[in-house]
């Protein structure tokens, strides 16, 4: 099973990998919604402020209805803006093909690492305790570590404003989302969130209700708009 552990990186690794945010632009960039999921809201009119693809793990706990409950997920964004937009899905393809197929001792980094012209890494994606309610989990997107490092508010947490199957595969691939900062908790890095272009990450349909928890591996797109970057 893959856990946090997998993406556990030293500063040194981290930085290796971090660059200009200024190389590359999403100029013109826009998100293509297929068929099925028009129930989503429209993105911003304004160009998209980071594409990254996320490569990671989706993690599930075996509730006592006997099907897995969704405890969160971490991943690792790497810029995609530097490719052209035509090469996104693609990209998005072979990424998965390489992730679901590694032995488990391979990290994100790795496998990102073996792609020609190999995309930089913008930052981590991770879960954490609703800061809201106090109970549940928000997804929460965070660059303070590599591509915006030295700016503490180079983060958002999202909530989530909308939420359709994926167009193809919905039993294999994790649905597409759309999410909003949650105000006045000091993150900047952006407004408005979606994950689109989703590989794997969905669990068995059922478990025996004790058996330990699972990690699904899984690569997407995250496409953010608005933020002070």
């Amino acid at each position: 099973m893959l856990s946090a552990a997998v993406f556990t990186l030293a500063t040194a690794a981290i930085a290796a990998f971090a660059y200009p945010m200024s190389q590359c632009s999403t100029a013109g960039d826009t998100i293509t919604f297929p068929d099925g999921t028009s129930a989503l809201p429209a993105p911003p009119a304004e160009d998209p402020s980071f594409i990254a693809l996320g490569v990671g793990v989706q993690n599930y706990t075996c509730a006592s209805t006997g099907t897995f409950t969704s405890t969160g997920a971490v991943a690792e964004l790497f810029n995609l803006a530097c490719k052209p937009e035509d090469d996104f899905d693609s990209a998005t393809d072979r990424a998965f093909a390489r992730w679901s197929a590694a032995p488990v001792d391979v990290t994100a980094f790795d496998l990102i690492a073996r792609f020609k012209g190999s995309p930089r890494v913008l930052g981590q994606h991770y879960f954490i305790v609703n800061p809201v309610t106090g109970s549940g989990l928000s997804a929460k997107w965070d660059f303070t570590s590599a591509s915006l490092s030295g700016h503490p508010d180079a983060f958002v947490v999202g909530a989530r404003t909308g939420d359709v199957p994926a167009p193809t595969d919905p039993t294999v691939n994790i649905d597409w989302l759309s999410l909003s900062a949650v105000p006045n908790l000091g993150g900047d890095l952006a407004d408005d969130v979606y994950r689109v272009q989703t590989r794997g990450g969905q669990p068995p349909v059922s478990c025996t209700p004790g058996t330990p928890d699972i990690s699904v591996r899984y690569v997407s797109q995250y496409w953010f708009f608005g933020g002070a970057f």
